[in-house]
């Protein structure tokens, strides 16, 4: 798989880029569960892990635009 170049438009409010406060109370909601040793439904397993993909993903966005940010600063 080749990487592929996206440009997007990024907010400068840098803390819109995290799981809305909803979704992250269900996953921590489902992770609390995992931990404490009661079984998550595969539908709830496969939805932990999607939230988790996405989770990551805007981490990603946030500190690239972060980094970025920073560089034009300096230049």
């Amino acid at each position: 798989m080749q990487p592929l170049l996206v440009e997007i438009e990024v907010p400068t409010d840098l803390d819109s880029l995290k799981l809305p406060a909803g979704v992250n109370e269900r996953l921590q909601e489902l992770l609390d569960r995992q931990d404490r040793g009661q079984p998550l439904t595969a539908a709830e397993r496969a939805e932990a892990e999607g939230l988790v993909d996405l989770a990551e993903l805007l981490s990603l966005l946030r500190l690239r635009a972060q980094r970025l940010w920073q560089e034009r600063s300096h230049a």
